[in-house]
């Protein structure tokens, strides 16, 4: 018993280290936060940032890699969230390697107001399921149908694949919309 809360204890530890450093790495240089000398005028845009658009297009480099259970590399091939969990990844984005922590990620947003770059969550393919068991990362802006790239373990067409959500089982399963950018 002694080495299961000795190993609880490392793993503890070691995530509250990299939430730390993640922590640490986001900290503003005293440069950064100086003030301008000159007046300065924001203007906040209500189109999808180029980080935004930069995830969607990594993402969708990766079509067609191979799907594989637990996943999380092109080399191996990805599940769903080891899909989501790479891409964001990428761009040192946080985001969970799990399709029922990620419906906790980030903040919830109105299915008519996703945009690129947000994820999608699923329950699983049960008909009766009603926990969180696909994601995907959505592409379509707001007004158009809900499209959005994922790892798929269809049997036909398995792997990275670009799916709709209207008129298809995704919209029997549809659970959430998540913003993280």
């Amino acid at each position: 018993m002694r080495y299961v809360w000795l190993v609880f204890l490392v793993v503890v530890a070691l995530l509250l280290g990299r939430f730390a450093w993640v922590g640490l790495q986001r900290q503003p240089s005293p440069a950064a936060t100086a003030m301008p000398v000159h007046p300065v005028a924001y203007v906040l845009s209500k189109t999808t940032s180029p980080r935004a658009d930069s995830v969607v297009a990594f993402a969708l480099r990766q079509l067609g890699t191979n799907y594989c259970y637990a996943g999380s590399t092109p080399e191996t091939g990805f599940d769903c969230s080891g899909f989501v969990n790479y891409v964001f990844g990428r761009y040192h984005i946080p985001v969970p390697h799990s399709t029922a922590l990620l419906i906790s990620t980030g903040q919830p947003v109105p299915r008519a107001q996703a945009r690129p770059g947000d994820i999608v969550v699923f329950t699983g393919t049960a008909a009766t399921s009603t926990t969180p068991g696909h994601a995907g990362i959505v592409l379509s802006r707001p007004g158009e149908p809900l499209r959005f790239v994922h790892s798929s373990s269809a049997r036909r067409e398995s792997g990275v694949k670009i799916s709709q959500v209207e008129g298809t089982d995704y919209e029997r399963r549809f659970m959430q919309v998540r913003r993280v950018l």
